[in-house]
């Protein structure tokens, strides 16, 4: 058994979950479909992308304690060069930082927890979880949901619980919501007959299931947003029924559950390729 790979399995008995690193630091594609990409996923693997395999298997929503899944890695165990956890998914958040400002930053402003050094800085480990959101302060990354993070050991000192200044520096950051797509165009329907999604209840109640299935997502967040995209697309995306006001609540859902406009925007165009619209 690789170090590497006993380490993983040490982590999921503790209720971590855990994937392994490729060269490059990025996870690799663990099944045959998406081990060079094919599903479409980021380059990088950092990201899940939308593929349809029955459990995720890359970016952090590889990340898992199911025993079994982590030894059936075979590959990826060979080839990997380092361990990664899913902090959220232990209800955990890191805080990053990368350089000295930032460590004497976090030593000033945040109470004292587990530590762990990096190659350029320090990981602060809290118990609690919030969203994932790079760049607060200079040199301060916060990994906690949809993100992974390199195991370096289980460092020096103790957890102790997420301070209320992580917590707002990851809620305050500053909108990034785009403008939603523009509606869809599509022909008319055949013999000018009125579409049926255009009854207010029937849409409403369409757009507010998609919502609440993307706020309810515990895990595999971003599959969840692009087959929710893609349900919604295949029932409404041809009748033109769809407005802006309609897809900016589900991005507004997804970024909610940690998704960035970017990712949205993927999903979405990949939603609409999908079913040739």
């Amino acid at each position: 058994m690789s170090e590497h790979l006993h380490t993983a399995l040490r982590l999921a008995t503790h209720g971590v979950p855990a994937l392994p690193l490729r060269k490059g630091k990025v996870p690799f594609g663990n099944c045959p479909a998406c081990a060079k990409n094919g599903c479409g996923g980021r380059p990088n693997m950092k990201t899940p992308g939308p593929c349809t395999c029955p459990h995720p298997c890359h970016g952090w929503a590889a990340a898992t304690i199911d025993l079994r899944a982590i030894n059936s890695w075979a590959r990826a165990w060979r080839e990997a060069v380092a361990v990664a956890y899913h902090p959220g998914g232990a209800g955990l958040t890191v805080v990053d930082l990368d350089n000295p400002a930032a460590i004497a930053w976090a030593g000033r402003t945040l109470p004292s927890t587990q530590t762990v050094s990096t190659t350029r800085g320090e990981h602060w480990i809290y118990r609690g979880a919030v969203r994932s959101v790079n760049a607060v302060r200079d040199g301060v990354d916060i990994k906690s949901t949809m993100a992974y993070a390199r195991w370096l050991g289980p460092g020096t000192g103790t957890i102790t619980a997420l301070p209320d200044v992580v917590r707002a520096l990851a809620v305050n950051e500053p909108s990034t919501v785009r403008p939603a797509p523009q509606a869809i165009a599509v022909p008319a329907l055949a013999g000018g007959g009125e579409c049926r999604h255009r009854t207010p209840a029937y849409l409403d109640r369409g757009i507010a299931m998609a919502e609440q299935r993307i706020t309810e997502a515990s895990s595999a967040v971003h599959a969840t947003v692009y087959r929710t995209f893609l349900a919604v697309l295949s029932t409404h995306g041809r009748c033109g029924c769809l407005t802006d006001a309609h897809i900016t609540r589900l991005f507004t859902a997804a970024q909610a559950k940690g998704e960035s406009p970017r990712h949205c925007t993927d999903a979405w165009t990949n939603a609409r390729t999908r079913l040739g619209l």
